[in-house]
């Protein structure tokens, strides 16, 4: 099947250049705080940097799961195309703002456009890979954002050198540059992201049915082609505890993974690094953790086993955090520490977004789980905006305390749901009598079907 592979390989590095622009766009405002957008827009009294970054979290927690509805609705390359073209230009708009309602106002419609962006593209890829294939490509998706935050530093930081330009500071081009960037590439993905496998015409029909048929036996789904999701079907996913943990256990790391991608910057600054020097020290951490997530997924899809990697994952973060609220005096330590947050905590956050959404079995549950999670997860972000503040610097002690508590939460979170699967899979080994059910019956079932077994 080597054209399959080679399709494969398309439609995933489209996913990548995809969400690379999304996250770069996102985070850029921490980039853009050290050349002049505090002092311009009169951020620097009081908390109005940080509820200019909750804002962003509103719209972008509330519709995710209608978004991954209307995914289904227009199909993924329409739908993921529109939003990377608006919030790209929401981005240039948010370098031209004159004022702090302005900067609010760009903010928030740049979370309503970014909002179908990740559970959108988890939903997509859950398609076309088995489970056993699936985390390296969660990972190298999922991380691609650590390399945005690489060259998001980068690129700021060569950027920053054209203040004055045109009249304009540093951090507006930064702003219109980046998103410049992202409404180039949106018109690329229109028509070169792949939609869902039976709906992929330059698949041969042969090639459209073994996609399909060896989803179906390992994950319990394989059809872009469902009916219409009701009120009543979303509801009915809720009934399943173990897809509120799954909320949880991305809610506690987007804490750690936000509090640092938003405030990296600052908390480097604090070593008496030149903003130059801080934008290029904020680009090893952020490489560290794509190499290691990497690594750890490879393992992970050959041992076919999450829990391990993600619980390891999160003592790992958890260790830089407390090196942080213990050492204040040597910066290289300190620095070091920088390594095992980003490390950890970006390998864990896709082993558990990969874990769970591949382990809801209909494209209704995975639509709207995959949604959930990323929505309700999201949450967290309005947490860690609020947790580096100002007059806590150097030592931080409140925002590194609180990143440390909800990885414990993450944690536990995944350790309750790692035991529901458990306590699924020996049920149903013990059933005496398995229903005789069609196989549109269990593929509609998913991982409800009694014949499906959960991946620990």
């Amino acid at each position: 099947m080597c054209i399959y592979t080679h399709v494969m390989s398309c439609h995933f590095i489209h996913i990548i250049l995809n969400i690379y622009h999304h996250s770069l766009d996102r985070v850029n405002i921490a980039n853009a705080k050290l050349f002049g957008l505090a002092g311009d827009l009169d951020l620097g009294t009081g908390d109005k940097y940080n509820t200019a970054l909750v804002i962003f979290f509103v719209p972008y927690c509330i519709f995710e799961v209608p978004s991954n509805i209307l995914l289904k609705k227009f199909k993924p390359h329409v739908w993921l195309s529109i939003n990377m073209f608006l919030f790209g230009f929401t981005t240039m708009m948010q370098g031209l703002v004159k004022s702090y309602g302005g900067l609010l106002a760009t903010r928030f419609f740049l979370g309503l456009f970014e909002t179908g962006m990740f559970p959108g593209a988890f939903y997509l890829i859950g398609m076309w890979y088995k489970r056993s294939e699936a985390q390296r490509r969660y990972s190298f998706f999922f991380n691609s954002t650590t390399l945005a935050g690489a060259f998001g530093g980068l690129l700021a930081a060569a950027i920053g050198k054209m203040d004055g330009l045109r009249g304009y500071h540093g951090w507006r081009w930064i702003f219109i540059i980046e998103g410049g960037l992202t409404v180039f590439v949106s018109f690329f993905f229109f028509f070169l992201l792949p939609d869902f496998p039976e709906e992929a015409k330059w698949l041969t029909e042969d090639e459209r049915v073994y996609v399909a048929q060896r989803l179906r036996v390992d994950q319990g789904t394989g059809s872009g082609h469902v009916k219409r999701m009701t009120m009543k079907d979303i509801l009915n996913v809720f009934k399943d505890w173990k897809v509120i943990a799954g909320g949880f256990m991305y809610f506690g790391l987007i804490v750690p993974a936000y509090g640092y991608a938003y405030f990296a910057p600052t908390i480097i600054s604090t070593f008496h690094y030149n903003p130059i020097e801080t934008q290029l020290r904020s680009v090893p951490p952020w490489a560290a953790a794509f190499g290691f997530s990497l690594l750890i997924a490879t393992l992970s899809d050959r041992l076919r086993h999450r829990f391990a990697f993600a619980i390891v994952s999160m003592f790992i973060a958890i260790a830089g955090f407390a090196i942080l609220l213990a050492e204040h005096s040597n910066k290289n330590v300190q620095y070091g520490a920088l390594f095992l947050i980003t490390s950890g905590a970006y390998t864990a956050m896709p082993i558990v977004v990969c874990w769970f959404n591949m382990n809801l079995g209909s494209h209704t549950r995975r639509a709207v789980g995959s949604a959930w999670q990323v929505g309700y997860g999201n949450l967290g972000g309005i947490i860690a905006v609020f947790i580096f503040l100002t007059k806590d610097a150097p030592k931080f002690t409140t925002g590194y305390s609180v990143c440390l508590a909800f990885t414990v939460i993450s944690m536990i979170a995944s350790t309750i749901y790692g035991i529901g699967c458990l306590m699924a899979n020996k049920q149903r080994d013990n059933m005496t009598e398995v229903p005789d059910l069609t196989e549109e019956e269990k593929t509609e079932l998913g991982d409800l079907n009694p014949e499906y077994r959960y991946l620990l």
